[in-house]
């Protein structure tokens, strides 16, 4: 079958943007992503081989045993591959040629989050003092993105790993619930789209009221200062201190989130939910099959049935097809005679060659589409990277 080029408005190149949504349900120390609970398997916990709450990326190793988990492994040799999580020099003098190094999956992530108290400062808040120049950067916005006292000040951070949102977090969507027994005591909402985190239900329900936090949408971090009391009828553990019990605060959202404290505080339960934003570059492709063309196949069912498949005969030099017939597919409305010939084949599948005449993708119609010589077809083929 002849290979056909692409013609200069045959491709065309589009981005696709996605808003997927997100939500994250934290309870009893327990994290539940996209409201999906533990799922048991054969051989693991939960059959994703990842805990409540974690995505696993390229999902490898799902309801495998221990001792059989896939891994990645690279063969070390002249062309010097190497795995990022090794350092140059490590790979260089830990490890002879021919040696072979290996990762591990799954790889999993989930949302966190860390807590600072009152006056604790320097090494101790190394991941609130890192934000310092990107919290500033976007003052023009609002300025509850000033570092200012953020460095001393009781700080609630939480993180969100990108696989979750893909280029950034959409504005205007993230959303922050806070239930005791059922019951809504807080929500936060950035409703200016301008990165403030504004309590819209609570003890300060007037959207004008004070911000409780702010959001940062490209670095998928999330920081909430807010210390008064949403609820105050009965203390609570959430410092992981028995002795130390504190009223329901913006400061506490989200405790048992993967931050080292136990977070089975009987009834609180957190709700936080988003949309990303994720762009996907496209190409679309027309691949035509104009009239006379791909009229011939090289199936063996396109020949008529019991021919011998090797029926070259070299007379003089010459090797002439002696006994070839294609098969007649021309629909008739009498058994015998048949209607007159045409050569009619069916398209079941596209390849995709590069520049080299590689095969480097392949499309499949749901249903093989009839090829006559006098009948034009284009076959648009979308990609999504």
């Amino acid at each position: 079958m002849p290979l056909k080029k692409f013609g200069p408005n045959d491709i065309f190149h589009n981005q696709l943007k996605t808003y997927p949504s997100v939500q994250f349900d934290i309870y009893q120390g327990n994290i539940y992503y996209q409201n999906v609970s533990r799922l048991p398997g054969s051989f693991v916990p939960n059959t994703p081989n990842a805990p409540t709450g974690y995505v696993s990326l390229y999902e490898m190793n799902v309801d495998r045993p221990t001792g059989q988990l896939i891994y990645p492994f690279i063969t070390k040799n002249g062309s010097l591959s190497n795995f990022r999580t090794i350092s140059t020099n490590a790979f260089m003098a830990d490890f002879q040629f021919g040696a072979t190094l290996t990762g591990s999956y799954p790889l999993t992530a989930s949302i966190s989050r860390e807590f600072f108290q009152l006056g604790v400062t320097g090494s101790a808040r190394a991941h609130v003092g890192a934000l310092e120049n990107t919290l500033n950067y976007y003052k023009p916005l609002s300025p509850a993105y000033a570092f200012g006292d953020k460095g001393t000040i009781p700080i609630n951070l939480i993180s969100i790993p990108s696989i979750f949102y893909g280029d950034s977090i959409k504005k205007g969507t993230v959303d922050l619930q806070f239930y005791i027994s059922g019951t809504l005591i807080g929500r936060l909402q950035d409703i200016g789209q301008n990165g403030e985190l504004i309590e819209t239900v609570g003890t300060l329900a007037d959207p004008s009221s004070q911000v409780a936090g702010v959001v940062l949408y490209n670095e998928g971090f999330i920081l909430l200062s807010g210390s008064w009391m949403l609820d105050d009828e009965t203390p609570r553990n959430f410092l992981g201190d028995p002795t130390d019990l504190e009223f329901p605060s913006w400061l506490y959202f989200g405790v048992g989130a993967n931050d080292g404290i136990d977070g089975t505080i009987p009834y609180v339960n957190y709700r936080l939910t988003f949309s990303g934003s994720n762009t996907i570059p496209t190409v679309t492709m027309m691949a035509h099959a104009d009239k006379g063309e791909f009229n011939y196949s090289n199936n063996p069912t396109f020949l008529e049935a019991g021919q011998m498949s090797e029926s070259l005969a070299a007379t003089a030099g010459v090797f002439v097809d002696t006994s070839y017939t294609i098969k007649n597919t021309v629909e008739s409305p009498y058994v015998d005679p048949t209607a007159s010939f045409e050569k009619i084949t069916y398209i079941s599948k596209i390849g995709i060659y590069d520049e080299d005449k590689n095969l480097i993708g392949v499309a499949t119609v749901a249903t093989p589409v009839k090829k006559t010589l006098d009948r034009n077809l284009t076959f648009k083929l979308k990609l999504d990277f």
